[in-house]
């Protein structure tokens, strides 16, 4: 099974767009939505409907593993029924405010918040994945 990037982007007009980020096939496919859910959903519709249509011309369509990855405005929106804001500054060290900016689209990130707000997260989720119940 081959790994596809696929990103996740929140344009100006705060819309997402999903897509493929390689050339390699001869075929490309993208999802679009109101939100990164909805974009993401379409995405893979995509997927489904590239493999019917592929089947029909008697192609075969090769297995795909997706690794989705966000932007900074995408994932904040995505997971924003799960992670709140407030959670998120003390995990991130990114103050609401910032965050909010982020989230709308107003003000992108640099760099390296980029990287803080990425390497915090997965400390984090290691943490979290290290809990266990008796």
């Amino acid at each position: 099974m081959e790994k596809v990037k696929v990103v996740v982007e929140c344009g100006k007009d705060g819309k997402y767009s999903v897509f493929m980020d390689c050339c390699d096939y001869d075929f490309g496919l993208a999802g679009f939505g109101n939100t990164a859910k909805e974009a993401i959903d379409d995405f893979y519709i995509c997927v489904e409907e590239e493999k019917v249509m592929r089947e029909k011309e008697g192609k075969e369509m090769p297995k795909l593993e997706f690794n989705i990855q966000y932007d900074v405005s995408s994932f904040l929106n995505y997971y924003a029924g799960i992670l709140s804001k407030s959670g998120l500054e003390r995990v991130t060290g990114i103050n609401q405010r910032q965050l909010w900016y982020y989230s709308s689209g107003k003000c992108r990130p640099k760099r390296n918040t980029i990287l803080q707000i990425q390497n915090n997260l997965h400390s984090f989720a290691n943490e979290l994945s290290q809990v266990h119940f008796s």
